[in-house]
């Protein structure tokens, strides 16, 4: 899809995108001079200088393209680098700056990764830089920040902030919402929230209680995870919409096995000390 896009180019919006489709121009390599449709906002040296640097860009540089591209229009980009993504979600005390960091998971597709404070979140460091593109849902204003700050580093790579993606096709109401809008079910962790893993992290630390740190990176490593199914629901969605829906749908993926299971016994136990 990406190479389909033409929205990345100041003045060309998906109206003026889907009239250049429609007069047969459907990929950067088939541009035509003059352009077949009117674009005001943009110089003919200017659109081909960008669509070359666009080719060179391709293969390794995603952040040209998220760069340029609106927040909600991203998704794009999935495909080309997908083997270079990974999938993540934080868990936190709260949501002050002043909040510690409890949990990280990441998954690629592949593997599961999970990093615990006070364990190996330092190992967190070495495994981010494997990959160009970060999954997220609201990312772009939580968990990003929230690590740039705990670690003191800035994480450059770039971002598909599923929140703006899935609100552009109706799709709000927090990452639990989104999911229960297009039928993921949570299982045993249906009700479990953000407010909850504070509860959960809060059991783990007061009473060394690992069926309670299990249960949390269950919650952290299911949000993580399910992230790539919606991921793949919103790019198809998208895609159904342009004339590539065809040949270029993703198949659903599966999940991966899960190295943690929620202890509803532990759950229970917290509902009933905290009123719940």
């Amino acid at each position: 899809m990406l190479q389909n896009t033409f929205c990345h180019i100041p003045g060309i919006g998906p109206a003026t995108e889907k009239k250049l489709w429609e007069a047969g121009v459907t990929s950067w390599d088939q541009w035509q001079e003059p352009a077949p449709v009117r674009l005001p906002n943009s110089s003919r040296n200017e659109i081909i200088s960008l669509l070359e640097n666009s080719d060179e860009a391709l293969d390794t540089d995603p952040s040209f393209f998220t760069e340029r591209l609106a927040s909600h229009e991203v998704w794009r980009i999935f495909p080309q680098y997908r083997h270079q993504t990974a999938y993540i979600d934080i868990e936190t005390t709260g949501l002050a700056e002043d909040a510690d960091l409890t949990t990280i998971a990441l998954y690629d597709g592949a593997e599961v990764k999970y990093y615990v404070n006070g364990r190996n979140l330092d190992d967190f460091l070495n495994d981010i830089w494997k990959y160009k593109v970060l999954v997220s849902y609201n990312g772009k204003s939580f968990d990003i920040p929230f690590l740039e700050r705990y670690f003191k580093i800035t994480l450059d790579h770039a971002q598909i902030d599923l929140r703006y993606v899935l609100a552009r096709l109706g799709f709000k109401g927090g990452l639990k919402g989104c999911e229960k809008m297009l039928g993921i079910d949570r299982g045993g962790l249906e009700g479990v929230d953000g407010y909850f893993a504070v509860l959960l992290w809060r059991e783990y630390e007061s009473y060394n209680d690992e069926s309670a740190l299990e249960t949390l990176l269950a919650y952290n490593i299911e949000d993580t995870v399910n992230l790539e199914q919606l991921m793949i629901e919103a790019y198809n969605r998208n895609i159904s919409q342009t004339p590539f829906a065809k040949e270029l749908k993703l198949p659903h993926a599966l999940a991966p096995p899960l190295p943690f299971q929620a202890d509803l016994t532990c759950v229970e136990r917290i509902k009933r000390r905290y009123t719940l």
